[in-house]
């Protein structure tokens, strides 16, 4: 069962989940969300242990619902940049700056955080299933990246992103070694820059 607090007392605190990391393309996302007192919902899991159906159903609740809630983005070439953990990061301070009230605990899914001057954080190995937050965060970060996705599969049609969403399944492997990497891959991911040539200038 989901905790739904990390301390009991009156500080406001705020759930934090990326979703994308282990992708070949596309952004990294993260969400923020706080959860008002005793809100639940039967569904309410890791986002991964969801179908995409019902994350799609429980993202309109939860942004209905939340006290506040924001996703943070990473590009592709901020990714390339910086690396993954720290897009990572950003991504999630992103988010939580974009909050439209000031949380004064952050409970981080992981075991490592960058932190932000002046607010407590808390990191928690698989947080998204012990806490509601973090799983209402990894429901919107990995809801709002499928969405982008989704778009950049109209655009990009080589690679069959709207089935893999940018992850590393042979399908898309397939395609990079046929047709080479787009504007939106990772190119400094193994998979990516072993990829010889590019249609794409």
């Amino acid at each position: 069962m989901l905790q739904a607090r990390l301390i009991e007392d009156e500080r406001i605190e705020c759930g934090c989940d990326e979703a994308g990391r282990g992708c070949l393309a596309g952004p990294v996302f993260a969400a923020a969300v706080v959860l008002p007192e005793g809100f639940e919902h039967p569904w309410l899991n890791d986002s991964k242990q969801l179908s995409e159906h019902r994350r799609r159903e429980l993202r309109p609740i939860i942004e209905a619902e939340a006290l506040a809630w924001a996703v943070g983005v990473c590009t592709a070439e901020e990714i390339d940049r910086i690396n993954i953990l720290k897009a990572s990061h950003l991504a999630m301070r992103r988010a939580v700056e974009a909050l439209s009230l000031r949380p004064e605990r952050l409970l981080i899914d992981g075991n490592r955080f960058t932190p932000i001057e002046g607010l407590e954080h808390h990191c928690i190995v698989k947080g998204d299933a012990k806490f509601r937050a973090i799983a209402a965060a990894s429901i919107l970060a990995k809801t709002h990246r499928d969405e982008y996705m989704q778009t950049m599969a109209v655009r990009y049609p080589l690679y069959g992103w709207e089935r893999n969403k940018g992850y590393p399944t042979p399908e898309h492997k397939v395609a990079l070694r046929i047709h080479g990497a787009s504007p939106e891959h990772r190119i400094t991911f193994a998979d990516v820059s072993h990829s010889i040539h590019s249609l794409f200038p």
